[in-house]
């Protein structure tokens, strides 16, 4: 017989390269945070508030405006008077004539509108940065369901797999005893549509495999029929009882990051409006040129300084109050956020210690339900029970294996439900 050598040094090569080609959960994690369309989305909104506040500090500086033209009037410009006790009238300007400025304008004093202004860019900015790492908690979370799925269905799959393999043993157990008439043939019936159900039933879990793939992929931004190599690698679970996770989570959870800021947002708009009825004090100056070949000069530097002040319009004073409500809409808003925070952290805390109970029940079940197993086969291979036990033992024990392998990854769902629930996932 040919024996097939593989050197140690290629062998190693080759299992590094499968391990480095799974992809664990911080590797697609990473992976959404580059192409995922909603975090890209989210990404665009930061940029652009950044642009607001450069905005908002543009208002302190010089606004600088040039403008010319050309004016053809029907008539030329004249004046009229007595000269001598007789009328007469002498032009004043031409009738077509160019003209053009260049003006400069600085705000001195605006009562801190200008202030107010920039302080309401910049928690605005602060508030979409918030929103921007709440949508990537949230596509990570979903990353993570869909992660979790894929191994749950592929260990499903394993699992129908082996029912199929044992009800095919049996059924050839069956198949002997029937051929020297041990058994009825209702019993090698009965084996038989057992064994077609448990085919269908992997053709039905492979389906749902391909599909938690492809939901895998959209979610990625990537082709949807791309091969799919995931490896386990999780976070260690979280520790820390339910109060201090809540604490916790009230300091870190963005979304009350996101509403702090938008209160002061509109707490600086409301001031910024104000300041609109205190008084504003501008400089301008510049050059005017006006062609006019009867003016001595039609050039003309100019400086002036302007003061605005309105003490009371009908509706400044409306509107700022009207951003105050707000704000404190938002504040009850932001209370109401809490208390549903507290409740997350409560609910996945709970999951995770159920979780983790069940995990250790059906870690031990699984070896009774071999057992029992076991022993149906025997006792109906010698004839002394039904092969309803032996198929009833069956069903018992890929229920062990199913429920110990969802009650594996309802522990790691929980976590990182727990840890998104804290605002650390």
């Amino acid at each position: 017989m040919t024996r097939i050598k593989i050197k140690p040094l290629w062998f190693a090569i080759f299992l590094t390269q499968n391990s480095f080609a799974a992809e664990s959960l911080t590797d697609v994690f990473a992976i959404a945070m580059r192409q995922n369309q909603q975090l890209m989305a989210a990404k665009m909104n930061t940029r652009a508030s950044t642009q607001q506040v450069l905005a908002a500090k543009g208002q302190h500086l010089p606004q600088i405006s040039i403008q010319g033209g050309y004016t053809q009037l029907s008539n030329t410009p004249a004046a009229k008077t007595t000269v001598a006790g007789n009328p007469a009238q002498f032009p004043m300007a031409q009738a077509g004539s160019a003209n053009a400025q260049a003006l400069i304008s600085l705000p001195i004093f605006t009562s801190w509108r200008i202030s107010h202004d920039i302080a309401s860019a910049k928690a605005n900015k602060q508030a979409i940065t918030q929103h921007e790492i709440t949508t990537a908690l949230a596509i990570k979370l979903q990353v993570a369901q869909a992660f979790i799925a894929i191994f749950r269905i592929q260990k499903s799959l394993d699992v129908a797999q082996t029912h199929v393999t044992s009800l095919e043993s049996h059924t050839k157990d069956v198949n002997n005893l029937y051929k020297q008439d041990m058994v009825a043939r209702n019993d090698l019936l009965a084996a038989d549509v057992s064994l077609k159900n448990a085919e269908q039933t992997v053709l039905q879990i492979e389906n749902r495999l391909n599909i938690a793939k492809a939901h895998f992929n959209q979610l990625l931004n990537r082709d949807l029929t791309t091969d799919v190599d995931l490896r386990e690698e999780f976070p260690q679970i979280q520790q820390g009882n339910f109060a201090t996770l809540k604490a916790q989570a009230l300091i870190k959870r963005p979304e009350l990051s996101a509403l702090t800021a938008q209160i002061e947002v509109l707490n600086e708009q409301s001031a910024s409006i104000k300041a609109q009825l205190l008084p504003q004090i501008n400089i301008n100056g510049g050059y005017q040129y006006t062609q006019n070949r009867y003016q001595v000069y039609e050039g003309m530097w100019m400086a002036s300084a302007n003061v605005q002040w309105t003490p009371y319009d009908g509706s400044t004073r409306h509107r700022s109050h009207a951003l105050v409500q707000q704000a404190n809409a938002l504040m009850a808003q932001r209370n109401d956020v809490s208390n549903q925070i507290a409740l997350q952290v409560r609910q996945a805390w709970l999951d995770l210690q159920e979780a983790q109970k069940r995990l250790s029940i059906t870690e031990q079940s699984i070896n009774q339900a071999n057992e029992n197993l076991k022993v149906s086969n025997e006792r109906y291979q010698q004839g002394v029970t039904a092969h309803t036990e032996v198929l009833d033992a069956e069903t018992l024990r890929i229920q062990a294996y199913d429920n110990f392998n969802n009650a594996r990854y309802d522990v790691v769902m929980a976590n990182l439900s727990l840890r998104r629930a804290l605002g650390t996932l």
